[in-house]
């Protein structure tokens, strides 16, 4: 007799094979991907739609969340409980975005220090891998209602560009949702596995993939070959995607109207959002704020879109160089993120290439679904394909005099160990702090501080004795480790450099105990929200009935449906789930007789309307003269 297991806490059964998926968690849309019929497709939500989720999340007084569409209407409403493009703050402090608050509609806690920064929802405080790990969360249960099994295992991906902290912080976000994260993979790789490059183990190409989402963009050079993607270069921005265009958009409106025009900001956002879709099928854009007319033409677009898109090839041509390669030695460039389908940036890569890009997967799925094949490669189920990734930004510690000494050069493959040696500055010295930083400066003041340790009771030599080893290690998440070792005494430390940036596994274990202790809590609350959305769709739904069809219903009819209508409403306003849902059954039952009714009619009436037309055109076919 075969055994089944069984989650308790979700109802879903637990498969002996694990499941494996990838997840892209993106700054404007959110989706997973798994294996199906050796296949990697994006999963379906229960109405056979793609799980296509907006990054949007919305706290209520009750701090219960609502997510993706559901969410999206208060961005208009209650901005400052409404939290969107939360992948631009992964790993940031407060003075990274000192500069571009005002382009946030909801509060950022003001910190002058360096931590992490955290977000301010109804006098509490989140961080972004909290935020992030609630999207995470509803992906995982939408799967797994899709899949009717428990979920665990994932990859997630990251821009190329993303940097140590940030990369640690998507890990946690993904341990908070209860995924066990089996690696951090970049974007550009993961579109090169959607598009099948490589799949054939004869195929030798180059390949440019353009990846322009809604938050970051990314520029990196593969070389595949004999099943293996060998990333020779990436270059790229974090703060540089779709957000960027309607925030120039905004800023033109701006100043094109004088301050003529006061409005929200979540709403000039959206209305710039639409008006960059439209434009980019070559029309004029007009919408009426108040009393006032705001418009934007295709020429006015391209006037202000030109810098951020030449933007983005100037990191293609640094790219280029760093790969020591030439245009021509390019054999194919692929598009990703939604922001490739302007035409303006198709237009500006066809031109810098000199090829017209491959377009021929969706640009919104490609990600995920590169992500799905990896994840079935580290499962075991592909054993003929190896990715090779690059550290995208240089590692190394602070010197005398503020230096920023390189240990691992930026584009080294990964994973990866290099070592330096170093001594002491002072005679008796026995303790050493390394400051470990990552950037391209000279200066570490310049660059981004990763973390520090204190190597102590070195023996008290003179000064430039002791010889001490730094070695860096990144793993294939691009997360790195530490050891320092002095050599004569063999004397060492060694350390995960987890940032400030990065929640301690106490605090993540905390979260994940409350996570299961109001699972109950929370899943009633979902119910509640399921169900009253139904009863909202249904009095919709009827009271367009009732418009269309008022010849057919008697006045009885009528009455008693809005009598129905009337109580449906109330049920709603008690929040009582059982109460709607009897509301709801009784509208129900009885419309649905009556609908049924009507439907019969409508049928008898259109085959009436056949045979009319049928008797007509023999009548004309029989009389040859009115045959022309």
């Amino acid at each position: 007799m075969s055994k089944i297991s069984i989650d308790f806490k979700t109802g879903l059964i637990k498969k002996n094979k694990p499941i494996y998926a990838g997840i892209d968690l993106g700054t404007t849309n959110s989706l997973i991907a798994t294996i199906q019929n050796s296949n990697a497709e994006i999963l379906n939500d229960q109405y056979g739609k793609p799980l296509f989720i907006p990054s949007i999340i919305y706290f209520k007084d009750d701090f219960s969340v609502l997510h993706g569409d559901l969410a999206k209407p208060y961005l208009e409403s209650d901005p400052e409980s409404t939290i969107y493009s939360i992948k631009r703050l992964m790993g940031k402090s407060y003075k990274d975005l000192e500069t571009k608050k005002s382009n946030i509609g909801y509060r950022l806690h003001e910190d002058s220090t360096e931590n992490l920064i955290k977000i301010n929802i109804r006098g509490k405080y989140f961080t972004p891998i909290e935020l992030s790990s609630f999207i995470l969360s509803n992906l995982k249960l939408q799967a797994e209602q899709s899949l009717n099994t428990v979920l665990e295992n994932v990859v997630i991906t990251v821009p190329a560009y993303f940097n140590d902290n940030q990369r640690q912080a998507t890990r946690d976000a993904g341990k908070l949702a209860g995924l066990n994260v089996l690696r951090i993979i970049n974007e550009p790789t993961a579109a090169c596995l959607a598009y099948g490059i490589g799949l054939d183990r004869q195929e030798s190409k180059i390949i440019a993939v353009y990846d322009l989402g809604g938050g970051t963009f990314d520029i990196s050079i593969l070389r595949v070959e004999d099943g293996v993607f060998d990333v020779l270069s990436t270059r790229g921005d974090t703060n540089l995607g779709g957000d960027d265009f309607d925030q120039a958009i905004i800023q033109y409106w701006s100043d094109k109207y004088k301050d003529g025009i006061q409005f929200n900001l979540n709403k000039i956002r959206l209305l710039a959002e639409e008006a960059k879709k439209i434009v980019n099928e070559g029309e004029i854009f007009s919408s009426r704020i108040l009393s006032s007319v705001i418009e934007l033409s295709p020429d006015e677009f391209k006037l202000i879109s030109d810098k951020l898109i030449e933007k983005t090839i100037e990191c293609c041509k640094l790219a280029i160089l760093d790969s020591k390669l030439t245009i021509d030695q390019i054999d194919s460039v692929i598009l990703v993120g939604g922001s490739t389908r302007l035409k303006l940036v198709r237009e500006a890569i066809k031109n810098f290439f000199n090829r017209t890009p491959d377009t021929s997967l969706n640009p919104d799925y490609a990600i995920a679904t590169g992500a799905a094949i990896q994840a079935d490669i580290l499962a075991g189920n592909r054993k003929d394909l190896l990715l090779l990734d690059i550290n995208p930004l240089s590692l190394g510690i602070e010197t005398l005099g503020g230096i920023m000494d390189v240990i691992i050069p930026r584009n080294s493959k990964i994973p990866i160990q290099l070592a330096r040696e170093y001594t002491t500055s002072k005679d008796g010295q026995i303790n050493l702090k390394i400051s470990v930083y990552q950037g391209e400066r000279d200066l570490v003041e310049n660059n981004r501080k990763l973390g520090e340790f204190i190597l102590k009771n070195i023996p008290p030599m003179p000064a430039g004795i002791p010889k001490i080893q730094v070695r860096f290690s990144i793993n294939a998440d691009g997360i790195l480790n530490v050891k320092a070792k002095e050599l004569r005494t063999n004397i060492e430390q060694e350390v995960l450099i987890k940032s400030q940036f990065s929640l301690s596994p106490e605090i993540i274990a905390k979260m994940l105990s409350e996570s299961i202790q109001f699972a109950n809590q929370d899943m009633e609350i979902k119910s509640l929200i399921d169900t009253v959305n139904e009863a909202n769709a249904l009095l919709l739904a009827t009271e367009k009935f009732i418009n269309e069809n008022t010849e057919h219903l008697s006045k009885k009819e009528i009455l008693i449906l809005n009598e129905h209508k009337l109580n449906l409403q109330k049920s709603i306003q008690t929040s009582i789930k059982n109460d709607i849902q009897i509301s709801m059954d009784a509208l129900n039952s009885f419309s649905t007789p009556i609908a049924h009714r009507i439907m019969d009619m409508n049928i008898q009436a259109a085959l009436r309307n056949q045979e009319i037309l049928k008797s007509i055109t023999e009548e004309i076919n029989q009389d040859g003269q009115k045959i022309k």
